[in-house]
């Protein structure tokens, strides 16, 4: 972002999209904006601001995977998959990102992402208990920059700077992103990871995955293939990215941080979501609701987006999403 651009402000029209429930009160609200598209296109639900900018954060790695792919990248199954991934840093996560490096000749010692210990807490016990400190290979974009070096090996780029916004892999990335969603990119940043993190709104994200869901042929189409295939690579044991796509036939689904979560089907349906407070807690919930008004099966997400509140480790609550199919009355909003 230039000093001189316009702030956008994601606070604005952010309406209450879960509630907390613990006992009979409603203990905390989460605001944001979503949006559900329908086959067509057009808007089936929209819940505050649809075209509000956000960071996308990690679920642009869908999309950067295609600029990737578009470039010259050649890896599918579960090494593409862990190109669109936030991993957990689980030992089968480690072992395909090292080789997607000795594929292109390259050691974990090119990676450039901002080292850090494994998101999984058994994965990061037995990482720390051999003896090793915080790693680019196992913090969870790794994946990802382990693609971003194997590209520029294709094409004969440098990959000491990769990271520079201005390098011609970030360049793919960056087309790769406004394309898809139909948004130009207005603005760039840094993500937590180290890599440029481009801008977009809400409902590009979700035109976005649209996109990606229902390709026939091409990069967009490989990458649906490899994490619909592959779910436990784009997330890992005990995540919900992971359970929400085998649990849904043909989804494509990415979270980020921060509170992002965006989603396609088969049909060209999509969603995207943004929580004002950054929190993930009500992520799941507001997804699986997100996708029932899309039409999947509410048997189907029941599981999927049950997240309870605990009282003395037993559950005493839920949150719950303040809107679904059909209409949630206003006075349960208050």
């Amino acid at each position: 972002m230039t000093a001189d651009a316009p702030r956008a402000d994601v606070a604005a029209a952010a309406v209450p999209l879960a509630r907390v429930v613990r006992g009979d009160l409603v203990e905390s609200v989460h605001l944001g904006h979503l949006v559900v598209l329908a086959p067509d296109g057009s808007v089936r639900l929209a819940l505050g601001d649809p075209d509000v900018t956000i960071w996308a954060r990690s679920s642009l790695k869908p999309l950067q995977a295609v600029g990737m792919l578009r470039a010259g990248l050649d890896v599918d199954g579960p090494a593409l998959a862990l190109v669109c991934a936030s991993h957990n840093g689980e030992p089968g996560h480690l072992d395909v990102v090292r080789g997607v490096l000795a594929g292109a000749g390259l050691g974990t010692d090119d990676l450039r992402n901002t080292p850090d210990w494994p998101l999984d807490p058994d994965a990061a016990w037995h990482w720390r208990a051999d003896g090793n400190d915080r790693s680019s290979l196992t913090q969870n974009c790794s994946g990802k920059h382990a693609g971003m070096l194997a590209t520029c090996v294709v094409r004969g780029w440098s990959t000491g700077d990769y990271l520079d916004a201005t390098h011609p892999l970030q360049g793919a990335a960056r087309d790769a992103v406004a394309e898809l969603t139909g948004v130009e990119v207005e603005r760039t940043t840094i993500d937590g990871c180290g890599a440029p993190l481009f801008s977009t709104t809400l409902v590009g994200l979700a035109r976005s995955f649209a996109a990606v869901s229902t390709a026939s042929s091409g990069p967009e189409a490989r990458v649906a293939a490899a994490v619909r295939a592959h779910p436990w690579h784009v997330a890992g044991t005990g995540r919900d990215a992971t359970a929400f796509m085998a649990g849904v036939p043909g989804l494509v689904a990415k979270d980020g941080a921060d509170g992002v979560y965006a989603a396609g089907l088969p049909d060209g349906s999509a969603v995207a979501l943004k929580v004002l407070d950054g929190s993930s807690r009500p992520r799941a919930a507001v997804l699986a609701a997100a996708l029932a008004v899309a039409g999947v099966d509410a048997d189907v997400l029941r599981p999927l987006g049950a997240t309870p509140v605990l009282g003395h480790g037993a559950p005493v609550g839920a949150v719950e999403p303040t809107f679904g199919p059909e209409p949630v009355p206003q006075q349960v909003l208050a």
